[in-house]
């Protein structure tokens, strides 16, 4: 049931039951949520639809609490519909309670590799006849949100009446370990404009890292602090504020003592968590990258050795800045981290799987007429920019705006104007 906000914004719930795997419509089925949002003065009006697909993978839509200026602008123009991707929010979860109700790792993973882009657009195929039968929406993909919007303009694009994306557009032919290898010099980047910035903490953070080298340190969540998981810390440097709060954790983190404060070590925890959000996260996020070319085999990890400048025992011992690693997952992660204990044996099942679906039709998006328009951002430490330029030439027709203004937030954090700028675009189209 509608209900106005005070926000001004007016939300409906829905539920609907899909197919775990579409390819088996009579087997096993699970929910998938999602909340419209319209303006209440607009409440009215027949608006088209606009789907918004979130970062991720594995993180449920954003809860409106009134002052998401992106969301306002959207809902001048649409009716808004906030998907909670198959495995996250109020879908069917995801959580520690699946490897508990499965039990094996190898149907454990079966399981899970039913919840990437591919699925994900035919969940949203399903809804759109649900809701409004043959007739198309639009969508807006932000982060993992534009890899599927990518994936929907190569196999549903009849769905689509336009797409909007912000730092979102994958390299639709590369590898995992070609995205990393193009990702790990911008973390280096980024490590370096964080130390000029903050001038004092990196000798810091080398005495942070020289205490955990040295001394079994555990958070408050039962999560084991190492060196490498204090390095997992600079995926905050990405985001607008990331750099900051890195700071702030880093200001004093051994306050009144010789090790580590309780202060310290509950921010990391927060941070950490942050920064993992729901489980899928971690046991999909290289499977985003994979599309029939051979199994990842913990990509991230591999290619990390490529970057010697990435090893803090070398650093340590040398003198060398201990560096911040980015958005990469380790398996260390699942022997380290309660919460992902539980789907370790299951996420080295998936890193070894081979057989893995295409995500992006090339000849397709060269071909495609659905309007699309797009946000790249120059130091996005998330998606190459390299990349995503290339596949912005690769889609036919779409328009690209790439700028230095923003962060690979932007969406979030500009109240409005990114998506605005991108409407405007193809408003602008003859």
């Amino acid at each position: 049931m509608a209900a106005p906000r005070p926000s001004g914004l007016v939300t409906a719930d829905h539920t609907f039951t899909v197919p775990l795997d579409h390819d088996r419509p009579d087997g096993r089925r699970i929910r998938v949520y999602a909340r419209e949002v319209r303006d209440a003065a607009r409440a009215d009006r027949d608006l088209p639809w606009l789907l918004f697909l979130g970062g991720g993978p594995g993180a449920a839509a954003p809860r409106p609490l009134g002052g998401e200026g992106w969301l306002r602008r959207a809902a001048r123009d649409y009716r808004v519909l906030l998907l909670d991707q198959r495995g996250t929010g109020r879908s069917t979860p995801v959580d520690g309670r699946l490897p508990r109700r499965v039990g094996d790792p190898r149907a454990l993973a079966h399981y899970l590799a039913h919840f990437r882009a591919d699925a994900i657009v035919r969940d949203a195929e399903a809804i759109r006849r649900a809701l409004i039968g043959d007739r198309p929406w639009s969508v807006l993909g932000q982060s993992f949100g534009g890899l599927c919007a990518v994936t929907y303009l190569s196999f549903a694009p009849e769905g689509l009446a336009e797409a909007f994306i912000t730092g979102g557009l994958p390299g639709v032919s590369a590898s995992a370990d070609e995205v990393y290898r193009a990702l790990y010099p911008r973390v280096i980047a980024a490590n370096a404009e964080h130390a000029d910035r903050f001038p004092g903490d990196g000798e810091r953070a080398r005495t942070v890292a020289r205490y955990l080298r040295d001394h079994r340190t555990v958070l408050p969540s039962g999560r084991l602090l190492t060196v490498e998981a204090f390095q997992s810390l600079g995926n905050l440097l990405g985001g607008t504020g990331g750099g900051r709060r890195l700071h702030y954790l880093l200001e004093d983190p051994f306050t009144g003592g010789t090790e580590p404060s309780d202060a310290f070590l509950a921010g990391v925890d927060r941070a950490l968590s942050d920064i993992a959000g729901g489980p899928l996260y971690s046991l999909l996020h290289e499977a985003t990258y994979a599309q029939g070319d051979g199994a990842t085999r913990w990509s991230a990890h591999r290619v990390r050795d490529e970057f010697p400048a990435f090893d803090a025992a070398a650093a340590l011992d040398s003198g060398a800045p201990v560096l911040f690693t980015g958005e990469m997952i380790y398996p260390w992660m699942f022997d380290t981290d309660p919460a992902l204990r539980p789907f370790r044996a299951a996420a080295h099942v998936l890193a070894e799987r081979a057989a893995w679906p295409a995500l992006y039709d090339v000849d397709r998006l060269r071909a495609t007429t659905v309007p699309v328009a797009a946000a790249i951002y120059e130091d996005d430490m998330y998606l190459d920019r390299d990349l995503s330029v290339a596949t912005a030439r690769t889609i036919r027709g779409l328009r690209p705006w790439i700028t230095g203004d923003h962060r690979h937030d932007g969406l979030r954090t500009s109240d409005g104007a990114v998506l605005d700028r991108l409407i405007g675009l193809l408003r602008a189209a003859p």
